[in-house]
């Protein structure tokens, strides 16, 4: 029976390989005791939807844009790329392709409130025409950006002959004498005087307006303004390309890419009375296929799913997803690190993923009773809860990410640490990588009781354990709070990895 059963892992039903991660590059690498300016820290980062741009947005307001180094490098005709011999790449490599500024500092005069620039999400939109399109947004509006090529035009072969050109006079060749000028009225002269040389002027031509070097332009499209009163912590696209959504602490506004000046509030959890307030909107997301269905998640851990058809306003969702915590486990800091931070759908829309503070949580949308799988990103922090709130890293809001294929699913924690987990029926892969170009720190397997696939609807529930006894760092080292990675994302269709460290973006394969 046990060989059956080791056998059964092997096969390739089984859960698959843990993947081998390899550095690829750097950008904005810093070096040994060089500080770091608050302006220059990655605040978003977000692949487009086939991979070949990633986007990021620092806290100085600014997008900077990188591009895969062979889109273009091997542009032709079909039949003469299958002449030539490319070597294959194993993985994608990016450059770095322009950068803008997005945000400005701004100052709300009625509520004496400073709004910083910084970027809080940036979502690629379709691309069109060979332009790219971007929505950032920082505490208050939101931007649509168009990002194109332009041809820079110059005017050449000027009229301009330094051997026969005179000084602020006429043509050298025009016989126009002063005696012969007649002034009128408006202080004009007329002349009869004037004539053409026999065979005209050699030296007088048209110019020419001739197109050399092309320059990137990005060109701000729409601004969507005042439509939010508490800050907003979200931005999602629709599958259908033209609305999305933006979410703030207690509503999530609607909106027309087209339409920047209206937008209609599709879920309100403002209460009448602010004493009353028991949660807060922490994040929303659009359904990956589904047009008219959206979830967003709440500061007490849980999660609703919406059918914009059912009504104009969605006070009631159609589904919730929570994890009710045991009465006798309950603490100061259990709704704290109840909050979920970020969430995010599958690819293909079964499955959502949620970070809190502690774990990784993914949700079937048609199985309510409980989260299919849960990963212990940094449970040996548990004894620090303590420690954590008094410097207010329990506050820190991490994101989360899911591959291309929906078998594995990242995330991010301290000392510049992120977590990389197989969510497939058998899988037991649970590694820890450092943003470094020395990324492997700890590669381990999971203990996990039986459990369900992601496609069966059964109830059973698996917990994954991951690295809970750590406690330090896996050289040993206490872990540093200030260093935290909080932002990353997963290729569409590779295995290869973004990470944000500080102000430096790491990228990663497998």
């Amino acid at each position: 029976m046990n060989n059956g059963g080791a056998e059964a892992v092997v096969a390739p039903l089984g859960g698959p390989q843990p993947l081998e991660w390899k550095f690829s590059q750097v950008f904005g690498e810093r070096t040994a005791g060089e500080e770091v300016q608050e302006v220059d820290i990655i605040s978003a980062i977000e692949f487009d939807r086939n991979g070949d741009h990633l986007a990021t947005g620092d806290r100085g307001g600014r997008l900077v844009l990188f591009e895969r180094t062979d889109i273009r490098d091997h542009v032709g005709h079909r039949r003469d790329l299958e002449k030539m011999d490319y070597p294959i790449n194993s993985h994608s490599e990016f450059r770095y392709k322009t950068e803008f500024q997005s945000h400005e500092p701004e100052f709300d005069y009625l509520k004496s409130l400073e709004i910083e620039e910084k970027i809080n999400k940036v979502r690629w939109c379709q691309s069109a025409n060979g332009a790219l399109f971007l929505l950032s947004t920082n505490d208050k509006t939101i931007k649509f950006w168009k990002v194109q090529e332009k041809k820079v035009k110059k005017v050449c072969d000027m009229n301009v002959d330094s051997t026969k050109a005179m000084r602020n006079g006429p043509i050298v060749g025009s016989r126009i004498s002063a005696s012969s000028k007649q002034c009128i009225a408006n202080g004009g002269c007329t002349s009869n005087d004037f004539s053409f040389p026999t065979g005209g002027f050699p030296s007088l031509h048209l110019p020419v307006v001739t197109s050399h070097e092309t320059n990137l332009m990005a060109r701000c499209r729409r601004i969507y303004a005042h439509a939010h009163d508490y800050h907003i912590n979200s931005i999602s696209n629709n599958s259908d390309g033209e609305t999305f959504i933006s979410a703030d602490d207690l509503r999530i506004n609607l909106w027309n890419l087209e339409i920047s000046n209206q937008s209609f509030n599709i879920v309100d959890v403002k209460p009448a009375n602010m004493e009353d307030l028991t949660e807060v909107i922490t994040s929303a997301e659009f359904h990956s296929t589904q047009c008219n269905m959206l979830a967003y998640s709440s500061s007490r851990g849980s999660i609703r799913l919406i059918d914009m058809r059912q009504s104009a306003l969605c006070d009631t969702h159609s589904k919730l997803f929570e994890e009710k915590e045991a009465p006798s486990s309950r603490s100061f800091f259990t709704e704290i690190i109840a909050s979920i931070s970020d969430i995010k759908f599958a690819k293909n829309g079964r499955h959502i993923l949620s970070r809190d503070y502690m774990t990784l949580k993914l949700w079937d949308i048609n199985m309510d009773s409980g989260p299919v799988a849960t990963f212990q990103v940094h449970e040996y922090l548990r004894p620090k809860l303590c420690d954590l709130y008094e410097n207010d890293s329990i506050f820190d809001k991490f994101e989360c990410c899911l591959s291309g294929d929906g078998l594995r699913v990242a995330t991010g924690s301290y000392s510049n640490l992120f977590r990389v987990f197989g969510c497939s029926e058998g899988s037991t892969e649970a590694t820890t990588l450092e943003a470094s170009k020395n990324p492997v720190r700890r590669q381990g397997q999971t203990s996990s009781r039986p459990s369900s696939t992601l496609g069966s609807l059964s109830g059973v529930v698996r917990r994954v354990k991951g690295a809970d006894n750590l406690g330090v760092e896996a050289n040993g080292n206490a872990f540093d709070f200030t260093t935290k990675l909080l932002h990353l994302a997963w290729h569409p269709t590779e295995n290869s990895l973004a990470c944000a460290a500080s102000n430096s973006l790491y990228m990663y394969y497998a």
